[in-house]
């Protein structure tokens, strides 16, 4: 089984799956990306990722028996003792069985793991966090990723994925979350609280830019939306917004007085659009409320491998753990 060359890393998503092929000395070959499509539950969603991963052999000419391992990062809690997907946000799947099936259909080991570990082993591997002895990963988007490479290994619970960052409570009895707790994390600074603040700000006629742009309507206040109003001026959006990173620095703050990580990697769409304003308030909110030995103990960066990270991430895990469990048997 899986004595091939060539690795795949699948990002599974939330409305658009990506999967990537690379040979044994981890150079891309080829990529697809197609929608997702939840709605038609867990079997017709893994189905359609065996259908992906066949057009992408296609693509590169590629045969099956040339599959070494598949990794393939997923969004939301990972069970890694079954290798099913307990539950996905926002698709309708529930214990989907990912590594059966995909593992049957291609002959390989298939490792599943969270899509920001994966997306963050991928930065410490190829990316902005190379070199780095403990690397938190947050990722600010509608929720708000966490993970956490420690001494080259993802941090990791018994038998689900870790890290919840998003779900640290740091405002007590504060906002409701959508995991039924209050005052989390993405609770106030996720995309959708800052969407919602700046939508009543436009409504108000407080950031005349993005009404124009967008109007109050929440789900078009994206990412882009957002930086182009603080771009044309909208300084109550740029207020929200950098409140919004200064929670995050809060929850980072709590994070290095337990891990003491060197390195805070921040990423997600909006982080993208906007790296100094999120850069320089995290780093003064996590600083002005860590102990004071750890205060120069860090630095906060951004991402650098865009949507790419977690498909490579996701298959150069995908190898270190088939390597070493390959290792131990022999």
């Amino acid at each position: 089984m899986g004595n091939g060359k060539h690795w795949i890393g699948f990002d599974l998503g939330g409305t658009k799956m990506l999967a990537a092929l690379f040979d044994g000395g981890f150079n891309l070959c080829s990529r697809r990306r197609r929608k997702t499509k939840g709605a038609d539950g867990a079997l017709a969603g893994v189905d359609r990722m065996a259908e992906t991963i066949d057009q992408l052999l296609d693509n590169a000419g590629v045969s099956i028996d040339s599959i070494r391992g598949i990794g393939v990062g997923v969004p939301g809690p990972v069970d890694m003792v079954t290798g099913r997907i307990p539950d996905i946000p926002n698709l309708p799947w529930k214990n989907a069985k990912v590594r059966e099936t995909l593992g049957k259909r291609f002959d390989c080991e298939v490792v599943l793991l969270n899509d920001v570990d994966a997306g963050l082993y991928g930065e410490y591997v190829y990316g902005a966090a190379t070199g780095a002895r403990c690397v938190l990963g947050v990722f600010p988007g509608t929720g708000i990723g966490g993970g956490c490479i420690y001494e080259g290994m993802i941090l990791r619970g018994a038998g689900l994925s870790c890290m919840e960052i998003g779900h640290m409570q740091v405002l007590p009895e504060g906002p409701l979350c959508g995991c039924g707790q209050k005052g989390c994390l993405e609770a106030v600074a996720g995309r959708l609280a800052i969407a919602g603040a700046a939508a009543l700000a436009a409504y108000r006629g407080e950031a005349p830019n993005l009404l124009a742009d967008a109007g109050t309507k929440i789900s078009d206040i994206r990412s882009g939306v957002l930086a182009r109003s603080i771009k044309a001026g909208d300084r109550v959006v740029e207020r929200i917004v950098r409140d919004a990173a200064g929670w995050i620095g809060i929850g980072v703050a709590n994070t290095v007085n337990l891990l003491l990580p060197d390195t805070i990697l921040l990423g997600g769409g909006l982080v993208e659009e906007l790296p100094d304003l999120f850069v320089e308030e995290v780093t003064r909110a996590a600083r002005s409320r860590v102990m004071p030995a750890f205060k120069g103990m860090f630095k906060v960066k951004t991402a650098q491998l865009g949507d790419d990270a977690c498909v490579w991430g996701a298959a150069t895990w995908a190898r270190k753990i088939i390597e070493k469990e390959k290792n131990n048997t022999n």
